[in-house]
């Protein structure tokens, strides 16, 4: 990976702009209310979803940073693995009228998140590591074989479904899942088959491009009128792991960890200096570090789509591009 300057510098002079809040309440007609997740903010616009992807950068179920271009670099990937991926299953994209929006059909989201994992690897207290490391050999329905170590290859791809909980995700097994009335059997097994084959083709396209999808998390919902539909984002930065092929093999043996192309080394960074999930008050992520992260998220889009990231105008005010953007979009709509 080598940074172009352009990007680097664009980087550095956006440090002190990024997208970490929005307020389109106040300046988008008909919007009804909003609800602010750790990366999305999602405004009802009645019949749509306006979702607005942020630059907050999160982790162990907490915000821990803001960084440049992050929302835009989410929202573009999102949308090129969601026309993509169509042959596999429907989703809720109606328009996207700004680099950071994405227009949805409303649905009924499924209170369970989708996580397929190729590897044993990750460091937050739900990461197939960490529960390995700890003596769990079945996980989420999942026998896991004795004698592996850390970042090895699974024999196959396996889904750990988690149940969507208001500060943390909760490890759940299927069968629970639909005794608990979260999903109904038909739905949740034609969804967990959407969800294999969406990482299955994802890993075949990283591999095509020198990457390897490591782990990803997928949402889904149902539409008026019962048409499961995916939604949130796909084979992201932030809902994904991605890997450098061509040195995994040989760090591997080595006992080093993988060339990484998503947030783990941030996740790490806090480990190292902070109780992520206790302390209340976490250090600020050094600048470098912030940049790194930005460089790596607009890598993996450029290297995955093959599309140059475009760098936004920064004489107007991302605030004021995205309430324009929408407003326009929302009148063609209506």
């Amino acid at each position: 990976m080598s940074a172009n300057d352009h990007i680097i510098n664009a980087i550095k002079a956006s440090l002190s702009n990024c997208l970490s809040e929005t307020n389109l309440i106040d300046t988008v007609p008909d919007l009804m209310s909003v609800t602010r997740g750790k990366v999305r903010d999602i405004y009802d616009g009645g019949d749509f979803l306006v979702l607005v992807t942020t630059d907050r950068q999160s982790a162990f179920d907490r915000v821990l940073a803001s960084i440049p271009f992050k929302g835009q670099v989410l929202n573009e990937t999102s949308l090129w693995w969601f026309d993509q991926t169509r042959h596999i299953t429907p989703n809720a994209v109606l328009s996207v009228p700004d680099k950071n929006v994405t227009i949805a059909k409303k649905c009924t989201i499924f209170p369970v998140e989708f996580v397929v994992r190729g590897f044993v690897t990750g460091s937050t207290d739900t990461s197939l590591w960490t529960v390995y490391k700890n003596g769990v050999r079945n996980y989420c329905g999942n026998a896991i074989p004795e004698g592996l170590v850390k970042n090895q290859r699974l024999e196959k791809n396996i889904l750990t479904p988690t149940t969507k909980a208001a500060d943390h995700d909760v490890p759940v097994i299927p069968d629970e899942i639909v005794e608990r009335g979260l999903m109904t059997k038909d739905d949740y097994d034609d969804v967990s088959r959407k969800a294999l084959s969406l990482f299955e083709y994802g890993q075949g396209v990283a591999r095509e491009h020198g990457l390897i999808l490591v782990d990803t998390k997928y949402e889904f919902g149902k539409t008026s009128d019962g048409t499961i539909v995916l939604v949130d984002e796909v084979h992201t930065p932030d809902s994904s792991r991605y890997w450098i092929a061509n040195s995994y093999e040989e760090r591997f043996q080595r006992g080093q960890e993988p060339e990484n192309i998503d947030k783990e080394f941030l996740r790490l960074w806090f480990k190292d200096h902070c109780n992520p999930y206790e302390d209340e008050v976490l250090p600020e992520a050094p600048e470098e570090l912030v940049c790194e992260l930005a460089w790596r998220y607009i890598f993996l889009y450029e290297t995955i789509t093959g599309a140059k990231f475009e760098v936004p105008n920064t004489n107007v005010p991302v605030h004021d591009r995205i309430s324009q953007n929408v407003s326009s979009a929302l009148a063609l709509l209506r």
